[in-house]
């Protein structure tokens, strides 16, 4: 079965400054701060890099993705810009937008939320201590403590929704690729369309159908559609309903439909099911479906001579 990622995230608006200055109650007064603390270590910025790649080489990820010493040099440039613009103290929706790509980033490339929620905290830790050189009064410390976590978690915020709403379209394009091959409407000749149905029908892969069918159907101008059920592994209720709406729907279009690959144990089960296939031209076998559609289209199929029959 083939489920559907939630839409609802993908399409809510992306979160801006204003969001992140009101769920976060960050004033004026806390970007001034941020300010202030990276007036006090800003340029030992180059000591943090040292620090957090230190911890990173002991994790999992380092191999897979800083192997490459050039990578690796790219990677910590950018590093360092990116925490001269968090100390630069400014929160507007550019700023976000920069924070947004970060998170792009990670998920394209496929660096997990663990690995970057943990890197969050050992940044936090490396900046609010090991890098603290005990300039500030107490109090401005602990306030400057206070600013620096409140617009950290901001970024925080940015790059986990950028990260989730990545990986959810990607997801999305995923799904609509194996709907698309798991409904492979096939024109078999002039004006003969069929689909082989394999594995569970739920609804939304019985909605997905649906659309493919009629779209081939009006792309082709087809006569006969033939749905082949003979890898179908349940046929209960709803499956049967989805298939008769889908019949009727290529009536509507002119298209006559043919029900293949029936097997004993299906029409049993339709039949104690009390469905009401009277409408619905059947076949056991693809080949019967086949024969009838010729018949339908007025061709005639006869063998060459000499070439071995069935």
């Amino acid at each position: 079965m083939v489920h559907h990622p939630s839409p609802s995230l993908v399409h809510a608006p992306d979160v801006s400054a204003a969001d992140l200055r009101r769920r976060l109650s960050i004033t004026d007064h806390d970007l001034l701060l941020v300010r202030l603390y990276g007036s006090v270590i800003v340029h030992r910025l180059d000591e943090f890099v040292r620090h957090f790649y230190a911890w990173l080489e002991l994790q999992p990820e380092f191999s897979h993705f800083f192997s490459d010493g050039e990578r690796l040099s790219r990677v910590q440039r950018q590093q360092t810009e990116h925490w001269h613009d968090f100390f630069s103290g400014t929160l507007d929706d550019e700023y976000v937008a920069r924070r947004r790509r970060i998170g792009d980033t990670h998920a394209r490339i496929g660096l997990s939320l663990a690995a970057y929620l943990a890197s969050v905290d050992v940044s936090l830790t490396i900046l609010l201590d090991r890098m603290y050189d005990g300039r500030l009064e107490k109090q401005a410390y602990i306030d400057c403590q206070r600013a620096v976590t409140k617009m950290i978690h901001a970024d925080t915020i940015v790059i986990v929704d950028a990260y989730t709403r990545m990986t959810q379209r990607t997801l999305t394009e995923q799904t609509r690729a194996l709907m698309e091959m798991s409904t492979p409407v096939t024109q078999l000749w002039d004006s003969i369309l069929v689909l082989p149905v394999v594995g569970i029908v739920d609804t939304p892969r019985a909605n997905d159908i649906m659309t493919s069918s009629l779209r081939r159907i009006a792309e082709t101008r087809a006569k006969v559609f033939i749905i082949d059920v003979s890898g179908v592994s349940v046929i209960d209720t709803a499956v049967a309903n989805h298939i008769l709406k889908v019949t009727h729907a290529t009536r509507l279009m002119g298209c006559q439909s043919v029900l293949s690959g029936v097997s004993p144990i299906i029409a049993r089960t339709m039949v104690e099911l009390g469905i009401d296939v009277g409408s619905i031209e059947t076949s056991a076998t693809l080949r019967d479906a086949l024969e009838r559609a010729f018949r339908t289209i007025g061709v005639m199929v006869v063998p060459v001579p000499g070439t071995p029959t069935r």
